[in-house]
């Protein structure tokens, strides 16, 4: 019986999984995002820069706050509320005033500027 539980409790967890990461959603209408879009990544602060063409962007969203998961060793950018859920059109609090993410169910665009440092993405799902 235990195990019974532990196989459905494994698969509904898969679908689950399945579902909320389709790509056809759209993070922006959606309280709760998981997905990875794939495409140039970098970061400058300082000294220290990092770029890669073919990097990754995972969005984790909960609410109206967005964490921005980057590869290649570029630091993430977390807690990020955007006011106007609409894609597109975001309005961002956390950055500085030249900061933009532009989210939609296939295309992220991250230029996100902190404390001195640089995020860019160009990025398609």
């Amino acid at each position: 019986m235990k195990r019974t539980i532990k196989f459905l409790s494994f698969l509904s967890l898969v679908v689950f999984t399945l579902i909320a990461c389709s790509k056809n959603d759209d993070p922006t209408d959606n309280d709760l995002f998981v997905g990875t879009y794939e495409g140039s990544v970098s970061y400058i602060k300082g000294n220290d820069s990092k770029s890669n063409d073919n990097g990754k962007v995972t969005i984790a969203k909960v609410g109206d706050k967005y964490n921005f998961i980057f590869s290649d060793d570029i630091p993430s950018i977390t807690g990020v509320e955007i006011k106007d859920g609409k894609a597109y059109k975001i309005d961002l609090i956390g950055g500085d005033s030249q900061s933009i993410i532009t989210i939609s169910k296939s295309d992220l665009t991250i230029l996100f500027i902190k404390e001195g440092a640089t995020w860019k993405a160009n990025c398609k799902r």
